[in-house]
């Protein structure tokens, strides 16, 4: 007689209907219905993925012509979940102009919270480059965190955007 319990695997392999080399990273487009839901920061190694989709060819197309013009203005339809909390943090986040900073103390301020609230909300943002927590920095004017780190990758992929930027 077994003694093992029944354990639920799930599949953790990512379905991308797209990836698109950028010079810092590959983006990994991943699309649910007609809703963009993530945007992943890949290895730069990692293969190019035509896109499997419209909506996932337009993402593309978005996400290049950002990368060529910063000041592109996306137009997509995303499917932003997160809580009520973290969704006001990236409602604030997109009103930041492309070549302009807010720190996280600022946008704090701006919806009665605290800094480190506002940074893991950061930290959980899904669809980063169209909501650009990029563009939110420390209040000394330092770059602080990214992705969740203080160094490293995620940070390299900060600088980059916001020199493109000409933040």
């Amino acid at each position: 007689m077994s003694r093992l319990k029944n354990i639920q695997v799930t599949d953790s392999i990512k379905v991308y209907q797209a990836k698109l080399a950028a010079p810092f990273a590959v983006l990994g487009i991943i699309i649910e219905e007609d809703w963009l839901t993530d945007i992943e920061y890949l290895s730069v190694d990692t293969q190019p993925l035509a896109p499997q989709s419209y909506l996932a060819k337009e993402v593309c197309r978005q996400l290049q012509a950002y990368l060529t013009e910063p000041s592109f203005r996306f137009d997509l339809s995303l499917h932003i979940g997160g809580t009520a909390h973290q969704r006001r943090v990236w409602q604030a986040i997109q009103t930041i102009p492309s070549g302009k900073t807010s720190s996280y103390a600022e946008i704090a301020t701006q919806l009665h919270s605290a800094p480190r609230a506002v940074g893991r909300a950061c930290g959980a943002n899904r669809i980063p480059i169209i909501i650009p927590c990029h563009r939110v920095i420390a209040k000394n004017g330092g770059l602080g965190g990214f992705m969740n780190a203080s160094d490293g990758n995620p940070l390299e992929i900060k600088r980059w955007l916001l020199r493109h930027e000409s933040a």
